[in-house]
């Protein structure tokens, strides 16, 4: 098993070292061909939307040039002509298209971690995962494998919080998560939705307006409360109107007590309560006073 500070350093780098490791090394460093039907797609692959015009531009481009850069495999466990797919998923499936018999290979040894970990490396640097599928694959690697959000910071070469904010993503509800995943919704955008009441009605309107991620904090600072809301609840006949004194003196209260600026936007019979944060760890101050 690579340690986690090489394994920042890209899908290149990682065959070689595993190769290495290999009892097989040389076999394992030169690439071969294989027939296309012995390659089965990585069930772990945390890349899940292949669009049309990429694989119909890449089909056309193989059919032309071919197979270039080899598909990373493993070999699957009691078969010596079987293989997984680690990275190039891609390239199988338009070499599909394309009409392709072999494929150029290249084969390493892989535990279930590593091959999932160089998955997603390897889309990562690549930019090819949305970034629900990123959050996808590291909770994968927590989950499945035991790592900690610094393990996976370590494995894939992001921040810690980079890390923890694609996470967040995932508690959001799935169509909201579908807009992220098309494109529709930035990362950015869609953190800010994050515990929002009314989350896909907010995302909407964002997109009809074409809000930045910018002007989206500008209005929530505006009001202690998401000013797209606002703008949706004044449609449906409500105003914010000025907060009355209880509410202000609850504010301060709650302020005082965790040490961080808190808002209520109360309407009726329901409303909504904001703790603002800076960073992760007056996140996790909060979470831990809250707790007890």
């Amino acid at each position: 098993m690579a340690d986690h500070s090489r394994l920042g350093r890209g899908l290149a780098s990682l065959m070689g070292e595993v190769a290495e490791e290999s009892p097989a090394a040389d076999v394992a460093r030169k690439p071969r061909k294989a027939p296309i039907e012995n390659l089965s797609p990585n069930p772990r692959n945390p890349r899940r939307a292949f669009t049309e015009t990429e694989l119909a531009e890449l089909t056309a481009s193989i059919k032309e040039r071919g197979i270039i850069q080899p598909i990373v495999v493993r070999a699957l466990k009691g078969s010596d002509d079987k293989f997984e797919i680690i990275a190039g998923e891609r390239r199988w499936r338009s070499a599909q298209r394309a009409g392709l018999h072999d494929v150029p290979i290249a084969v390493v040894e892989a535990t279930d971690a590593q091959a999932l970990e160089f998955a997603i490396i390897e889309n990562v640097q690549r930019a090819d995962l949305n970034p629900i599928e990123e959050a996808a694959g590291y909770l994968a690697l927590m989950q499945d494998f035991q790592h900690s959000q610094d393990d996976v910071a370590q494995i894939v070469g992001k921040s810690r919080s980079h890390v923890a904010n694609l996470l967040r993503l995932l508690k959001l509800s799935d169509p909201v998560k579908a807009l992220v995943q098309s494109g529709e919704l930035s990362a950015g955008h869609a953190r800010q939705l994050i515990g929002q009441p009314n989350a896909l009605e907010i995302a909407h309107d964002i997109i009809k307006r074409g809000l930045s991620v910018r002007q989206i904090e500008q209005e929530m600072r505006k009001d202690g409360a998401t000013q797209v809301r606002d703008v949706r609840n004044e449609a449906k006949g409500y105003t914010s109107g000025a907060k009355d004194a209880d509410t202000r003196a609850l504010e301060k209260r709650l302020s005082d007590a965790l040490g961080l600026e808190v808002t209520v936007d109360h309407r009726g019979g329901s409303g909504t309560l904001m703790i603002k944060y800076k960073d992760l760890d007056q996140l996790d101050e909060v979470i831990r006073k809250l707790g007890r």
